[in-house]
C-alpha cells in the first residue's frame, strides 16, 4: 500500500510514507504533535476542518506564536500574508467549503519553516506539489472511496530533520510517538503501524490503488473528478437558484463542490428559514433515493454539498442535475403556499 501510494501519487524517494491510527485526523495530529512549537507558527482556516487545526494548537498544544490567518466559507485567506520563516499548517482542499488553494506557487520554495498540509480531499484528485510540502496526510476514505480506519502520512527529509532535532515540551501519548531514542522510528514507514488495521481494509484500498494504476493513475483520477466537476459546472451556469460557494472559479474545489442558494426568494427568508429550506431539499432527495447526505456541512452556510472524486460516474452527476431543480421547485412551492 506505502509503495503503490508513493508510485501513484509520485511521492519523492527521499520522502518516508507511513501508515497510522485514526484516519487523516490521527495522520495529522501526530504530525502536528510531533513537529509544532520549534517555531512560530501561520495557521490558515476558511473551514470547520482547518478551524480544527486552530483549536488543537492554540487550545491544546497551547503554543503562544501563533498568528491565525481566516476567511469566511467561500474564500481563502490571504495567501501573500503568510510568513515561511514559520511552520505552516493549512487544508489543501477545503472539504466543507469546498475552496482549494489554486497551486503552491504561492509556497516559498526557500523557506525555513515547514508546511504541514492536510490533504484528505485532495490527494488522488489535485496535482500537490511535494518539493512544497514537507508534512502531507489523508485518509483511505476520501477520494479512493475506502474505509477511514487509518490515515497516511508523508514526510519530506526536512521535517525528518525537525523529528530529530527538536522534542516537543508536552507528555506525546504512545500513538503519536513518531521517533524512537531520538531518531525517526522508520518501522512506522515500513508498514508496521502503530495499531493494527482490518486486512479487509488493507484489501480493498489495494484493490483500489491497482484501479487506480489500470484507468492510467494520478493523471486519469484528476481527469475524472475535472470531469465530474465539470457537469456540476455547467448545470450551475445554466441554474437561476444556485451558484458556488467559492466564487473565485480558480479556488473551487473539483472533488467536495459546495453549492449555495441565490433565489431572491429564498435571500428574502429569515436564516433559519433559509436553513430550513436546504435541509428539506436535500431531505427529499434522500427520501427518493436520489442522494444522501448532500446537505451543507452544519458549519457552513445553507446550501448543498456534492462529492465529485474520481470514484463518481460523470453520467450519474448528470442524471442527479434535474433532480436537484425538481427538489428545490418542490419546496419553494411547499413552502410559499404554506406562508399564504
Amino acid at each position: 500500500m506505502i509503495e503503490d501510494s508513493r508510485s501513484i501519487l509520485g511521492i519523492p524517494d527521499d520522502y518516508l510514507v507511513g501508515i497510522v491510527p485514526a484516519s487523516d485526523t490521527g495522520a495529522f495530529e501526530m504530525a502536528m504533535w510531533s513537529l509544532l512549537g520549534a517555531r512560530g507558527v501561520d495557521l490558515l482556516a476558511w473551514e470547520s476542518f482547518g478551524q480544527g487545526w486552530v483549536t488543537d494548537v492554540v487550545k491544546q498544544l497551547k503554543l503562544e506564536d501563533v498568528r491565525q490567518l481566516d476567511a469566511p466559507y467561500g474564500a481563502l485567506p490571504d495567501l501573500a500574508g503568510v510568513d515561511f520563516d514559520r511552520d505552516v499548517v493549512f487544508t489543501w482542499n477545503g472539504t466543507t467549503s469546498g475552496v482549494r488553494v489554486p497551486d503552491g506557487d504561492w509556497i516559498a520554495a526557500d523557506r525555513a519553516g515547514l508546511t504541514l498540509c492536510d490533504a484528505t480531499s485532495a490527494a488522488f484528485a489535485m496535482d500537490l506539489p511535494w518539493d512544497k510540502l514537507d508534512v502531507v496526510t489523508w485518509s483511505w476514505q476520501k477520494v479512493l472511496g475506502g474505509e477511514a480506519q487509518h490515515g497516511m502520512l508523508v514526510l519530506s527529509p526536512r521535517a525528518v530533520e525537525r523529528l530529530e532535532s527538536y522534542t516537543p515540551p508536552w507528555p506525546m501519548p504512545k500513538i503519536f510517538r513518531l521517533t524512537k531514542g531520538g531518531k525517526v522510528n522508520t518501522s512506522i514507514f515500513e508498514g508496521s503501524t502503530i495499531n493494527t488495521p482490518s486486512m479487509l481494509c488493507v484489501e480493498d484500498h489495494l484493490d483500489a490503488l491497482d484501479w487506480s494504476r489500470d484507468i492510467g493513475g494520478l493523471d486519469a483520477l484528476i481527469a475524472r473528478s475535472d470531469a465530474n466537476f465539470a457537469v456540476i459546472e455547467a448545470w450551475v451556469s445554466a441554474s437561476d437558484w444556485a451558484a458556488f460557494l467559492a466564487d473565485d472559479p480558480a479556488t473551487r474545489s473539483t472533488t467536495s463542490v459546495c453549492l449555495k442558494i441565490v433565489d431572491p426568494w429564498f435571500e428574502a427568508l429569515a436564516d433559519d428559514e433559509q436553513g430550513a429550506v436546504a435541509k428539506a431539499v436535500a431531505s427529499l432527495l434522500d427520501g427518493e433515493g436520489v442522494a444522501y447526505d448532500i446537505g451543507a456541512y452544519r458549519d457552513a452556510p445553507p446550501g448543498l454539498r456534492i462529492w465529485a472524486g474520481a470514484t463518481v460516474e460523470a453520467d450519474d452527476l448528470s442524471a442527479l442535475m434535474p433532480w436537484l431543480d425538481w427538489a428545490y421547485a418542490t419546496v419553494k412551492a411547499e413552502r410559499g403556499a404554506a406562508a399564504a
